[in-house]
């Protein structure tokens, strides 16, 4: 559950989209092969109709990640968004090991306790290396796949297997720091007046979370996601990539690669856009969504 802090702090948020997600958090018990103990799992839904959507938000963020799009898709679809296992606010537990594996097999569990239908699976950055992952060892569960300035074609950064004490902890201080925060925030917009307080409170909200340095730590060590260019071209589903024209974050290379690596794919630009199309222009990314489910 959500702690008083989390609450004291969510007293913060300005924006309506902001407010009215944050208040439709909701958790699950998660059963899971790793832990002995249910993963209290964050999530919210709205919609009702026609296939449901499944979004999954980037790395060190959160399901408000989607604050911006939910309400455009939920006309149309059951939408739901996940606090991925070791982010957001799904509960962290001390014992166990936070890699792609572990997410993996979590995010099926929660699919089959709460869907239990194809769905149409969104992934935005590190999120989208997650939905290739899901989508490739549980291609069942997916109808379609929809990527936002997606992760997935990069190799593993070496400096996570060097993330021993004091040196994880001093990291993921430095990342809890607002002012770096903010600076990412920055780079991440074309239009930096996105980065206003409101979206610095969306992204620091989880930092209050237990066990948020131990969990992100564990899954630096890891090794993250490396690439799947090998592969993409068994993915069946049919796919729409998104990019943002001038995404500073990841650059624009990997949108083309995914094009040509991917069977049944159709790229669509988006214009003043940078590294989230989903916050940044959000109409725009849902009404091409739309189109392709």
């Amino acid at each position: 559950m959500l702690s008083q802090i989390i609450l004291d702090r969510s007293q913060k948020l300005t924006e309506s989209t902001s407010i009215n997600l944050f208040q439709q958090i909701q958790f699950t018990p998660v059963e899971v092969a790793f832990s002995p103990l249910p993963i209290n799992t964050s999530y919210a839904v709205t919609g009702k109709e026609k296939p449901p959507i499944l979004l999954l938000h980037g790395f060190d963020s959160s399901l408000l990640e989607f604050r911006r799009l939910m309400p455009f898709l939920s006309h149309n679809h059951q939408v739901w968004a996940l606090d991925l296992l070791g982010f957001g606010f799904t509960n962290r537990q001390s014992s166990i090991d936070y890699s792609p594996d572990t997410i993996k097999q979590h995010l099926y569990q929660f699919w089959l306790k709460m869907i239990q239908k194809p769905v149409i699976l969104i992934g935005a950055s590190m999120g989208g290396a997650s939905a290739i992952d899901f989508c490739l060892s549980y291609p069942q569960a997916v109808e379609k796949l929809v990527l936002l300035d997606s992760g997935g074609l990069l190799k593993q950064p070496i400096i996570g297997k060097f993330l021993f004490p004091p040196l994880g902890f001093l990291a993921t201080e430095f990342l809890r720091n607002l002012k770096v925060r903010q600076s990412i925030s920055e780079t991440a917009y074309f239009d930096r007046t996105f980065a206003h307080e409101d979206a610095l409170t969306c992204a620091g909200l989880h930092l209050e979370c237990q066990y948020w340095n131990q969990a992100l730590i564990s899954f630096t060590k890891s090794g993250g996601y490396g690439s799947f260019a090998s592969e993409l071209p068994k993915i069946p589903q049919p796919c729409l990539t998104i990019w943002g024209e001038n995404d500073k974050i990841l650059g624009t290379k990997s949108a083309t690669e995914f094009q040509e690596l991917i069977p049944e794919n159709k790229l669509i630009w988006i214009k003043n856009c940078g590294h989230v199309p989903h916050l940044e222009q959000a109409e725009i990314t849902a009404n091409h969504i739309l189109n392709f489910t």
